[in-house]
């Protein structure tokens, strides 16, 4: 099957495409089809960082002017949870903005905020097979660069300074991130570049820049595996239409290497997967109560048959 995105400059065999109408990416047989032109993926991206450095100097200059000493080459973990919160944050604001770019009513259901299509049995083989697939190209990649020595980004957060920044930081990192880097990255970036390309040049340029962004966080030898999992990760996406899914995978990853990291019992590292999917879970069902989270209309025959063909 072809993966090239339809036109919308009336070339030969493109779809119609009237005023108001979604850009059909081909190879998203579940959707959600958004009309978002390609170039609002770096844009987006470059808007969420421009938000992040003001709200992370609007975080960190009061701070030094009360004598917290901040630099480039120091910053206490309390300040370094609250700005990648803000960047955090920052991705969702950016995604949400550029969303409604040209007048499109936007719905967070645009976003893969909506339940899979497609049955729970198999959507949790897909999240198992996901995350397996990434840990043995990890295992792999470590062998082959000789890698044993543990990251130490934790560190950089303070969670080993006191309670209160190590659960911060276990929110940050287990639920936070996941959830906002989902939301930019393969919500918005990965769709909106699927439009001008197709689903898989745009999973392949979308796995290196997720890798690419994390360049000062984690270890040069990290930014392939982290690659990978950012293309794995729109596979699973573009296979399933739910974001709820890639999150799912994603809060799994960072709460199992949290565990690990600070050294934890088998049984704690496992145990913090389940406590940040169950507590995903509930947030998810309180945004839907209040209606934060859209509730997405149910297709017409007509719509779903069209969507498969495409």
């Amino acid at each position: 099957m072809s993966m090239a995105t339809a036109s919308t400059n009336g070339k030969p065999g493109a779809p119609e495409q009237g005023p108001g109408k979604p850009i059909r990416a081909r190879g998203f047989p579940y959707g959600p089809q958004v009309p978002w032109p390609g170039w609002t993926a770096p844009a987006a991206l470059v808007g969420a960082f421009a938000l992040a450095l003001l709200g992370s100097a609007l975080a960190d200059i009061p701070a030094a002017l009360a004598g917290v000493r901040v630099s480039s080459s120091h910053l206490p973990g309390s300040l370094v949870i609250a700005d990648t919160a803000i960047q955090d944050i920052a991705f969702v604001a950016a995604a949400v903005i550029f969303a409604q770019l040209g007048g499109h009513r936007f719905h967070t259901y645009d976003l893969g905020l909506r339940p899979p299509r497609i049955g729970v049995r198999r959507a949790a083989l897909l999240v198992v097979g996901t995350y397996l697939a990434f840990l043995a190209f990890s295992y792999a990649w470590a062998v082959v660069l000789g890698i044993t020595e543990k990251e130490k980004i934790l560190e950089s957060l303070g969670t080993n300074e006191g309670t209160a920044l190590l659960a911060a930081g276990a929110v940050l990192t287990c639920l936070i991130a996941p959830i906002c880097e989902e939301i930019i990255f393969r919500g918005f970036f990965f769709r909106a570049l699927a439009n001008w390309r197709g689903a898989l040049p745009a999973a392949l340029i979308t796995g290196i820049v997720f890798g690419a962004v994390h360049a000062g966080s984690a270890p040069v030898a990290d930014l392939l595996p982290l690659g990978v999992l950012g293309l794995l990760l729109c596979l699973l996406y573009r296979a399933t239409g739910s974001l709820y899914l890639t999150i799912s995978v994603h809060v799994i990853n960072n709460a199992l290497a949290f565990g690990d990291l600070e050294g934890w019992a088998w049984w704690q590292v496992l145990g913090l997967p389940a406590l940040a999917l169950a507590v995903l879970y509930l947030v998810y069902r309180l945004l839907l109560g209040v209606g934060v989270l859209a509730t997405e209309p149910k297709p017409t025959a007509q719509a779903a048959a069209g969507a498969l063909e495409a």
